[in-house]
């Protein structure tokens, strides 16, 4: 039997919300059919989003949704996508595919897209192809409640009250895609966008996030850290899990072997690494009144597209291992709740590990979102420390730790979230409560073959399903048997 420790007298912080945050960029069907859609499509809409997709979206409780790149934030001016959808230009969305972009879904469609779901948007500002006049005018249009040139606009566009929009990025990849900078390059740049960042509401200030490294560039971290770090609040961290001969060539999101499956665990494990170092970094460059945290604002699985489907597109299909791999990513992150204050896994609707795939007006939960509803306990929880002891499983090169756990408390409710990675094998748990003692508990588990996968014709072939579990009298420990490929949630009530 392995043993799984929970200690509620230790704790790192609180698991802030937005570490369940998403992703959605115009790539693919990821806006266009998959969250907004025109009413000759004929699919049930409010104000051309997509019913059945915000529903779901608000089950597992979205905070904070990134937008609108991404690659195409790097050439997205927000100018062409406000006033009348026939008088906006359409442009050739050069970084995905190609194809036709009208501008239809623009900042007020966005931002009507949050306050239906009810979460916070997150702009990407275009600092490739933009100004800093454009970047402050955005601001300004968004934030803006008294009388001015932007504000005005917003008006006459049928937005009267401000949005007080809060989360801005400064940039995004402009170590490649975004400009190819070197980071003393960027932190210049960065320093003369942020200095014409305004507030327009001393009640609503607005949260700097600076481009950060690419995985395990810990010099571009140091170097923008110690020259503009004074500047911004956070940084981000971009990290895929990849795994093929090279990045053109792929493997696939549904047939893979053993090796390949241990490899993507391994490779998903390598982030927190990443996240220490990184942290580490912006540590030595923060001040009492000035702490630098961390933002990983695009991470997840990335595999070969569906075969038949538009290579720009990045459509692929979301599986049992997606599964996995959303868990051990949430479980680490919920571990770093002292530094890692936002996550946003890529990307939110049919492209890369989204958590919704639609096809014409049907719609279908991944694996993934199930993992999210599981994980929504979480959010805004006081983490509690948590650890396994239970062997590590190797495979050829690979070696990985069979079970991966995290744990918070919230509202007299303990929350244990728990993967098991072992493709063969069930595990025999003995959770042992430290701290205090639970008069109750209940269990569910999502598993299935590695390659299992929900589709339109079988949207819940991979569910989760109730777990029996067992709560010893002395209210100070939990018995439960988890399945081979799994994640499982178990909420115990506090006595």
């Amino acid at each position: 039997m392995a043993h799984i420790v929970v200690n509620t007298k230790k704790s790192k912080g609180t698991i802030n919300k937005n570490i369940y945050g998403h992703f959605s960029e115009h790539l693919g069907r990821c806006i266009y059919e998959g969250l907004f859609v025109k009413e000759e499509d004929g699919i049930p809409n409010v104000n051309g989003m997509r019913t059945d997709v915000v529903e779901a979206l608000k089950k597992i409780k979205v905070p904070v949704l990134r937008w609108p790149g991404g690659c195409f934030g790097d050439t997205y001016h927000w100018m062409d996508g406000i006033g009348p959808a026939e008088n906006r230009k359409k442009i050739v969305n050069t970084n995905w595919g190609g194809v036709t972009e009208d501008n239809s879904f623009g900042t007020h469609e966005f931002l009507e897209l949050c306050r239906q779901i009810g979460c916070e948007p997150y702009f990407s500002g275009n600092v490739g192809t933009g100004s800093v006049q454009e970047l402050s005018d955005w601001i300004e249009y968004c934030n803006m409640g008294g009388i001015s040139p932007m504000a005005d606009l917003r008006r006459a566009n049928g937005q009267d009250a401000p949005w007080n929009v809060k989360y801005w990025g400064i940039g995004n990849e402009t170590w490649g895609c975004g400009g190819n900078m070197t980071p003393e390059f960027y932190s210049d740049v960065c320093k003369q966008y942020s200095s014409f960042m305004r507030n327009y509401d001393s009640e609503h200030p607005i949260y700097k996030v600076a481009v950060g490294p690419n995985g395990n560039d810990y010099n571009w971290t140091r170097v923008v850290a110690e020259k503009a770090g004074n500047m911004v609040d956070a940084f981000s961290l971009h990290y895929y899990t990849v795994t093929g001969p090279d990045w053109n060539h792929k493997n696939s999101a549904t047939e893979f072997s053993k090796s390949d499956y241990f490899e993507t665990i391994a490779k998903t494990l390598y982030i927190g690494e990443l996240m220490d170092v990184h942290s580490s970094i912006l540590k030595q460059y923060s001040k009492p009144d000035h702490q630098l945290k961390l933002i990983v604002d695009e991470w997840g699985n990335w595999f070969a597209v569906e075969p038949g489907t538009n290579p720009g597109f990045l459509y692929q299909q979301n599986t049992v291992r997606d599964a996995i791999v959303a868990g051990l990513n949430l479980n680490m992150f919920n571990d770093r709740c002292d530094m890692v204050v936002m996550a946003n896994i890529a990307q939110m609707i049919n492209v890369l590990q989204s958590v919704i795939l639609t096809e014409g007006p049907r719609m279908v939960l991944t694996p993934t979102y199930h993992v999210y509803d599981m994980f929504k306990g979480h959010m805004d929880a006081r983490q509690v420390e948590s650890y396994a002891e239970a062997e590590d499983l190797k495979d050829g090169d690979h070696t990985i730790p069979s079970l991966s756990v995290s744990a918070s408390e919230k509202d007299g409710k303990l929350t244990i979230t728990i993967v098991n990675t072992d493709p063969e094998k069930s595990a025999d748990l003995d959770v042992i409560i430290g701290g205090c003692k639970i008069a109750g508990a209940t269990a569910q588990t999502l598993s299935g073959a590695l390659s299992a996968h929900n589709t339109f014709d079988a949207a819940d072939n991979v569910c989760p399903e109730d777990l029996a579990v067992t709560v010893a009298e002395s209210g100070d420990s939990v018995k439960v048997s988890v399945p081979a490929a799994s994640v499982t949630l178990i909420t115990a009530d506090e006595n």
